[in-house]
């Protein structure tokens, strides 16, 4: 068995540093002060040909796996980009998943390669206000009418719909009393944003004023049949495959980010003398930093470990759960103690930590929270009787 990083894995993570040192704290600070989408950011990405690291290659794609995905996402995370940075490219590593799982080629070679470029901005559309975790029964309708689907309903906390062109979006194509199952009934769509029949409104927030997060207000929007991803009424069962992918590379990020506040607190603690001598020599001060680097670590592990299963193609929704808690609850731990090292100074703007803190939450709450993951473990892991 061997931890290490491969020589390429090396190098994906020294060629993500060598970008991220591009855009340091100074502008990671100002983007949480005005907000605004780092499109500048974003290009740079695009640019070197990294926002499509798990698409395969004839369509534009680096054709790697998660685990290298875990390795960008965390580094980007841990650079001090933090939230803000992740999210503006997270949609990308997982988002369009299905399509490259379930889509025809004819789609894949029309959707994938102006995401990868930069051309496209894309957005994911699931969750809606009264619906929250309840997948099944959300409510957004389409109903077909020849060529097309007329899709009206609403959505909530979708990330970057200010500045996307497309959305991933689930509708319900039969109503849920008319299916047999209730996993049926669900169709998934990759099209247009089109703001003549969707109105954007964007939710103010305490963090990650750089990545925009949104109400959709959807009015009979036409979407062409042949922008419907796989069969009919099969749209829950795609997207399952982009969900552990996306517990794992957010609970990569919350590491990242942890990491980046431990790096800070370091520093910090070493460098701040009270009592004629720093306070990193106090066991108060030393204890907690501590504490935090091993929670990162084991967080870290399981992270590789849910990605390298499911890069195999292995069972792996324990471990992207597992990873999605560790590192959302070690990523806020660490943030936290970054404040208090700091002491009145971690509250101040100008030190960062405050901005990690405020971003860390996002990591305990998106896209599941820590509540629902305990229950799921203990029902699939324990054998306990399920309780939601």
């Amino acid at each position: 068995m061997d931890f290490s990083f491969s020589p390429e894995q090396d190098a994906i993570r020294s060629a993500i540093e060598r970008i991220c040192a591009r855009f340091g704290d100074d502008y990671w600070l100002k983007k949480d002060k005005d907000g605004g989408f780092p499109h500048d950011f974003h290009k740079a990405f695009a640019d070197d040909g990294w926002l499509g690291i798990c698409v395969p290659q004839e369509y534009g794609g680096a054709g790697l796996g998660v685990t290298e995905a875990v390795i960008m996402m965390q580094t980007i995370a841990a650079s001090g980009a933090g939230l803000s940075g992740a999210s503006a490219l997270h949609m990308n590593i997982f988002g369009l998943n299905p399509v490259v799982v379930f889509g025809t080629e004819e789609q894949k070679r029309r959707m994938l390669p102006p995401l990868i470029a930069g051309q496209d901005k894309a957005c994911f559309a699931v969750t809606e206000p009264n619906v929250g975790l309840d997948t099944l029964k959300l409510k957004t309708k389409a109903v077909r009418e020849g060529d097309s689907y007329i899709l009206s309903g609403q959505k909530i906390w979708i990330s970057t719909a200010q500045v996307a062109s497309k959305m991933l979006i689930l509708a319900r194509t039969t109503p849920l009393d008319q299916v047999k199952r209730r996993t049926e009934g669900l169709s998934l769509f990759y099209t247009d944003l089109d703001r003549r029949y969707i109105d954007v409104r964007e939710i103010p927030k305490m963090g990650r004023s750089a990545v925009d997060s949104n109400e959709l207000f959807i009015d009979k929007l036409p979407v062409p049949v042949a922008d419907r991803i796989g069969e009919e009424g099969r749209g829950f069962e795609y997207i399952l495959h982009g969900m552990n992918p996306e517990r794992i590379l957010i609970g990569a990020e919350g590491i990242g980010l942890g990491q980046a506040a431990l790096r800070k607190a370091a520093a910090y603690a070493g460098e701040r003398v009270v009592f004629d001598r720093p306070i990193g020599q106090n066991q108060a001060i030393q204890h907690p930093l501590a504490a935090c680097w091993m929670q990162l670590q084991a967080a870290e592990l399981m992270a590789y470990k849910a990605a390298s299963l499911y890069d195999a193609g292995k069972p792996c929704a324990l471990e992207a759960n597992a990873t999605k808690y560790l590192g959302g609850e070690a990523a806020f731990k660490a943030c936290e103690t970054a404040v208090m090292t700091h002491g009145g100074m971690g509250y101040a703007k100008e030190f960062h930590v405050e901005r990690y803190l405020r971003e860390s939450l996002i990591t305990r709450i998106a896209p599941i929270s820590p509540q629902l993951i305990l229950s799921f473990i203990a029902e699939k892991a324990l054998g306990l009787p399920k309780s939601y």
